[in-house]
């Protein structure tokens, strides 16, 4: 069927885009018309199909983007007559039903507490219903949850019949957790969800008929001065609050309690920063390049990023040995990092692996980074779940870690009753087994040698220096760079994520276009150690 969809795009002058989700195995098949078929438009052609990969999920969710921009993007009739535009929208209206919206009559000072008490006045005055409240972050959300906890039980010694039933929900929730806010409840008893914006769009759960939006969101944001990835707390956009305050017309009419004024919701932004203008871009520029669009700061994007991004971004490409003096993709390994689906960082570590003699161990690594929450952490058993994560903790650091567990994972035939044992995430790891055989299919086609360190932890260490030594961090009053790390995440904190110890003498040995030999001086003493070149 796909091949005969393609054949008749291809006979009438259309290109098709096909892309299969294998998280929820469906086909999205997107198809754009070739301006003029008689012309040479391999460069038109890049530029569509290239846009169209980069804003998929915007062609999925358009809530975050204004339809008529993305319309415009590709519309190419300058005539000014509608009848000839090359791009047009097609609205598919979902089953909604009416929802009331009620604002603050004055802002709060602490939406947290403020999220409780409205949630309690509902339950008391409200008919039937569940009731869904957003807010940022899991600390935020286990905060509520045991505020509403506490008020539930104080209420039903009151002797109110109805009960609450108070359920979080948030991307780092164990599996059986997260499924527990599908569940049906008796009649007396109501729902209470506590959410991150992950129940805004990609869960539906039924029997919501209140919302409480917070009115704020929590969004990653690069900063490519510093190279630090930042989750920071920001207004939401007017395309995110009413996205919010629909998942309370799914079922029946609903009620949105907005923590917020109407004034302030007219001040919010239309949509979100996109995605594109707030990321680290070696990934973009690297797959650009491979399409063959050279000059990539003139490349005609949607939504533009920052030009202190792309320069930041081809300089670390650069540093990898991806591009070279006239930001070429060098030949072999430059085209052989942007055949990878990962970090560039991660390929050049997996191209290198075979002459550290560990491909095999570093096989695992990677894949195991690729996969977010591998320890399961339950709000109500933190304490049995650190001391079962110990077991495979190394000094050595992170990466290590994980080679640790996913080996013990392997031992055990991959049992899923020794992963709730341990806290781990059986999901996870089974999703790191898949993405490990086809990192591995590339190795094997790049002729990378299949070898193993054989328990020797150096190699490996010394071989993730060779991919992520722009990530090295000082450790010490003296300058010394000890530790290298996958990304840097700034809350009201910064915390360094994936971390892993090594010798400062690695950075000099295997990137020495990259550091340089530097003395530096304090009260006591002068002492020669490696510095940012």
């Amino acid at each position: 069927e796909c091949a005969s969809l393609t054949q008749t795009c291809k006979n009438n002058n259309f290109y098709v885009l096909l892309s299969f989700r294998r998280s929820s195995k469906r086909l999205y098949i997107y198809f754009f018309q070739c301006l003029n078929p008689n012309q040479n438009t391999r460069q038109q052609n890049l530029f569509f199909f290239f846009n169209l990969v980069l804003y998929q999920k915007t062609v999925e969710f358009v809530k975050n983007m204004s339809s008529n921009k993305f319309r415009d993007f590709f519309n190419q009739n300058d005539t000014g007559d509608p009848s000839k535009d090359t791009s047009v929208i097609l609205t598919v209206e979902g089953r909604t039903f009416p929802v009331d919206i009620f604002y603050l009559q004055s802002p709060v000072p602490d939406y947290v507490k403020s999220t409780v008490e409205t949630a309690m006045k509902i339950h008391q005055m409200e008919n039937d219903g569940d009731i869904l409240a957003f807010l940022t972050g899991q600390e935020e959300v286990e905060t509520v949850v045991s505020m509403l906890i506490e008020q539930a039980r104080a209420l039903s010694r009151t002797g109110m019949k109805r009960h609450l039933r108070v359920l979080p929900m948030y991307a780092g929730l164990p599996y059986p957790e997260q499924m527990k806010v599908f569940e049906r409840v008796s009649r007396n008893v109501r729902k209470v969800i506590v959410a991150t914006n992950v129940a805004e769009t990609s869960i539906t759960i039924h029997g919501i008929t209140f919302v409480i939006d917070c009115g704020f969101v929590k969004l990653r944001a690069y900063n490519p001065k510093t190279a630090i990835e930042c989750l920071v707390v920001v207004p939401e956009s007017k395309a995110s609050a009413n996205q919010r305050a629909g998942r309370a017309g799914r079922n029946r009419s609903g009620k949105c309690y907005r923590l917020f004024t109407e004034e302030d919701f007219e001040k919010l932004p239309k949509s979100t920063v996109p995605e594109m203008q707030r990321s680290n871009l070696a990934p973009v520029i690297l797959q650009l390049k491979a399409l063959g669009i050279d000059n990539v700061l003139r490349f005609h994007f949607l939504s533009p990023p920052p030009a202190q991004s792309m320069v930041q971004a081809l300089e670390l490409l650069y540093a990898l040995g991806g591009l070279d003096m006239h930001c070429r993709l060098t030949e072999p390994l430059g085209i052989r990092i942007a055949e990878f689906p990962l970090n560039p960082m991660f390929a050049k570590m997996l191209l290198e692996s075979g002459n550290f003699g560990c491909s095999q161990e570093i096989l695992t690594i990677a894949a195991m980074m690729q996969i977010q929450n591998i320890f399961m952490i339950p709000p109500n058993q933190k304490s049995q779940a650190a001391r079962q994560h110990r077991k495979f903790a190394v000094e050595e650091g992170d990466h290590l870690t994980m080679l640790n567990v996913y080996e013990a994972f392997v031992k055990h035939s991959k049992s899923s009753q020794w992963c709730q044992e341990h806290f781990l995430n059986y999901k996870g790891l089974v999703r790191a087994s898949v993405v490990r055989e086809q990192l591995k299919k590339l190795l094997v086609r790049f002729k990378v040698p299949k070898k193993s360190s054989e328990g020797d932890p150096d190699p490996v260490l010394r071989c993730i220096v060779s991919g992520f030594f722009a990530n090295a961090a000082k450790f010490h009053s003296t300058g010394a760079y000890r530790v290298v790390y996958n990304e840097v995440i700034q809350t009201a904190k910064y915390y360094m994520r994936d971390v892993t110890a090594i010798e400062s003498a690695w950075l000099l040995e295997l990137a020495p276009h990259f550091y340089q030999q530097g003395t530096v001086r304090n009260r006591h003493k002068a002492q020669t150690v490696p510095l940012l070149y």
